[in-house]
């Protein structure tokens, strides 16, 4: 029984060689489209897989949660993770029995580590104790009990190890934080993988040692208003994350200001990455729609990919009509006919399979920069094989189903007599195939053409100050409390044109405040302003725009207790002629001395955020340094190092351009727009190639009936609109199909912006002609060339 099944195999794979070696364009035509697709499809699904398994590392991944609250400011509720530590406090206490841990965390921030001549600046993180346990970090040295003990302690991430110690053991060895203080190593975890959220965090601090080092955390521990923390939970074994989230519902309603309405909810671990996004206060998604976006592209491009192959294996029907027929007279059986063209089929996707995989090595490195990923291609995974195999047999017997059916149920009388014909409507089946190829990809290029235009809208918003030239450097221990004297030597360099300090980055609001009440406020109004505090030259170093009253200046010694407003926030006041009026601020009177236009400091697709601009020199965070236009920028930074280095020469000279971080607030929405680029491309060549194969197919079907028509007189371009006029009808159908489908998701998709472009006619126009000018691209070389042959060789025959 085994040998005749083997016989017959290697029969049919003889057969399969024999007619891919016979017809080697259309051989290379359905290879190369199914490479192509698949390679997508993987580089799409090793995409896919990266974002599902999103912080998946973590051992206790679906017992981990973040601490959310709700809040109703300015007639709006927002979904913060900023919470306050009396409230985490309580929690961890009042509902001990509901988390095994609740641990109370800084923000993420730079921070200064020395050792010797070694100088690193890492991200890192003050936490409680039980966090490392809770994230199931893999300690390499050191214990998760006595990691954070002391509030002396550090645990370095690995690569912060070898770059400090090099290959000594780093155990219990000194290093200087931040110039304030020594630390001693207790614990070496290794690096957390790309796809983490923990992924930049290189080191822990003791909660302990935050509360020692800053007066200011210290006094919040009985501030519940003070929402300027994170948390992190992990439930009790059987405790019920909804139920939970319920309970905690109301712990610091108590102790908040009439209106605020704070309501605590826990946001699990297995949300954060995909589930990000709140309005209202309800999670209404996030980076899953993308997912959900790139798993569809990848398979209508793959099913592009088998519809080239249908057509091309139907449309060769009549050549191999005649061994169909031959083979039936002979006893051939229909179902031998089936596995017969099912094993050419599979042995194309085998070699579209080969070439795929040689296409994202080669491709998997550019993949992952432009999507900002670290995915590679799991070799040793048996899972990953099995898929590919499963993925490769499913998709040759996908491709080569409808041909092995229509092939095999031909007339063996018929096509022996030559009777047989393919009938009216036998070609009506591929025309509905390229229609659904070219819906596809007019969709994705007006996808691309809307996702392109929203993110120019947006750049090409006015922000409202010029951040050319404008640098941003974190203030170090060492540069606190010297603003001026370091400001006076960057000026003397002559490289710089301006110096101020703020408490907030110009492309970021990190501060918010209530407390505001102002004369003819409604009192029970609880209006919710950004605030940043600044040095007098602030405006200047950004060159904001003045529209009312004037910008703060140390000629005037009152500007201690003044504040300049943007429009936004002039607007929720509800005061005309603002300028001279008195607003208090925790009921310090603060007189308004000018207005300023809105400037985006946060997303570009979002209203401007009411703020408040005050000078103090206690809150700074930021040195603002205005390079001095001309200046070559090199020469600058180097002058403006030296003298930083003059009052920090442990610091590391570490800098961001404004206009690079701006920059960075469309990254998500480029790569999105790129990827979708690359796909439509792809689509529309895979879809070209079909057109290519079938436009050559039937220029040989037509080629006695060109001779006949060049006989009588025909010219080569009517006989090349003769040739390419079915396949632009197809084209214009599915344009007919394609533009409410784009619009209406487009449409949904712009809606999750406040700042968004429209969907204008011409996108449409563009991409209907675009599609109309390729397939006329594609399909003309075929018809030229049928349309120049000398007739006297397609008619010899006859």
């Amino acid at each position: 029984m085994l040998q005749p099944l083997c016989f017959m195999l290697r029969n049919y794979l003889k057969i399969a060689l024999r007619n891919l070696a016979k017809h080697k364009a259309y051989s290379a035509i359905n290879i190369l489209g199914l490479a192509v697709g698949m390679a997508i499809a993987m580089l799409i699904g090793l995409w896919m897989y990266d974002e599902l398994s999103y912080n998946k590392f973590h051992r206790n991944y679906d017992r981990l949660a973040r601490l959310y609250v709700n809040q109703t400011f300015n007639g709006t509720t927002g979904a913060s993770r900023a919470v306050s530590i009396p409230s985490a406090t309580e929690i961890r206490t009042k509902y001990a029995a509901d988390f095994k841990y609740v641990s109370l965390a800084s923000w993420n921030f730079s921070h200064l580590l020395v050792n010797g001549d070694k100088k690193l600046n890492q991200e890192g993180m003050f936490v409680d104790p039980g966090l490392p346990e809770m994230l199931t970090l893999d300690m390499l040295k050191g214990s998760y009990a006595t990691a954070l003990k002391e509030p002396s302690s550090i645990l370095l991430a690995e690569s912060v190890a070898k770059a400090l110690f090099g290959d000594q053991d780093p155990m219990n060895k000194i290093i200087r934080l931040d110039a304030k203080r020594d630390v001693r190593v207790t614990g070496v975890f290794a690096d957390l993988p790309f796809n983490s959220e923990f992924y930049e965090v290189k080191l822990y601090m003791p909660w302990s040692a935050y509360l020692a080092d800053e007066p200011w955390v210290k006094n919040s521990q009985e501030q519940w208003g003070n929402h300027s923390f994170q948390s992190f939970a992990q439930l009790a074994d059987k405790a019920d994350i909804e139920q939970v989230s319920a309970k905690i519902k109301n712990v610091e309603k108590p102790h908040s200001s009439p209106g605020e309405n704070p309501e605590y909810f826990l946001h699990p671990m297995s949300k954060w990455h995909l589930y990000s996004d709140f309005k209202n206060g309800r999670n209404v998604g996030g980076n899953i729609q993308f997912v959900w976006l790139f798993g569809i592209i990848g398979v209508f491009v793959l099913l592009l990919a088998c519809i080239n192959f249908m057509n091309l294996s139907t449309a060769r029907s009549e050549k191999r009509a005649k061994e169909v027929g031959i083979r039936k007279a002979v006893g051939s059986l229909r179902q031998q006919l089936i596995m017969q063209f099912l094993s050419e089929s599979i042995l194309v996707v085998f070699f579209a399979l080969i070439l795929s995989l040689l296409m994202v090595l080669v491709s998997l490195s550019a993949f992952n920069e432009l999507a900002g990923k670290q995915a590679a291609i799991p070799y040793q995974s048996p899972v990953f094989w099995l898929l590919i195999l499963s993925f490769t047999l499913l998709t040759g017997l996908v491709s080569g189903s409808y041909p092995a059916l229509y092939l095999s149920s031909f007339n063996p009388l018929s096509v022996l007599k030559g009777t047989f014909r393919v009938g009216r409507w036998a070609s009506l089946p591929r025309k509905m195939l390229v229609v659904i190829q070219f819906t596809v990809s007019i969709t994705l290029i007006i996808g691309t053409v809307i996702v392109f235009r929203q993110i120019q809208h947006a750049k090409n918003r006015p922000i409202g100050y010029d951040r050319s030239g404008l640098l941003q450097v974190n203030i170090s221990t060492a540069l606190r409390g010297k603003f001026d004297p370091l400001r006076q030597d960057l000026l003397k360099s002559g490289a710089v044109y301006e110096v101020s300090e703020s408490s907030s980055p110009t492309t970021g609001v990190w501060s918010n405040q209530i407390g505001f009440d102002w004369e003819g406020k409604d009192p029970k109004s609880l209006p919710l302003f950004g605030t940043i505090a600044c040095t007098h030259e602030f405006g200047k170093t950004i060159s904001w725009k003045i529209i009312n009253g004037r910008d703060f200046s140390r000629d005037y010694s009152t500007d201690t207790s003044a504040f300049i407003l943007n429009e936004a926030a002039v607007k929720l006041t509800g005061l005309q002629n603002i300028v001279g009026k008195t607003i208090r601020f925790n009921e310090k009177p603060m007189q308004v001395v000018g207005v300023v236009k809105d400037m985006v400091m946060e997303s570009p697709y979002e209203p401007i955020k009411p703020t408040i601009f005050l000078v103090n020199y206690n809150w700074a965070s930021i040195l603002n340094v205005k390079l001095k236009p001309g200046t070559p920028v090199k020469d600058a930074l180097k002058q403006v190092e030296a003298v930083l280095k003059q009052y920090d020469p442990d610091s590391p000279f570490d800098f961001k351009f404004t206009d690079d971080e701006y920059d960075a607030k469309f990254r998500a929405e480029e790569r999105i727009g790129k990827l979708a680029r690359i796909f439509a491309v792809l689509a529309i060549f895979i879809s070209c190639l079909g057109l290519f194969g079938l436009a050559s197919f039937m220029a040989e079907q037509r080629t006695k009936e060109i001779g006949v028509r060049k006989v009588l007189g025909a010219s080569v371009v009517s006989l090349w609109t003769l040739l390419s006029k079915d396949f632009v009808r197809l084209v214009i159908i599915s344009f007919l199909i394609s533009a409410p489908i784009a619009w209406f998701f487009l449409d949904d998709w712009l809606q999750q912006y406040e700042y968004r472009t429209g969907i204008t006619w011409w996108v449409f126009a563009f991409a209907g002609i675009g599609a109309t000018i390729i397939t006329l691209l594609t399909v003309s070389y075929q018809a030229i060339r049928a349309a120049t042959m000398d007739p006297v060789k397609s008619l010899r025959t006859e």
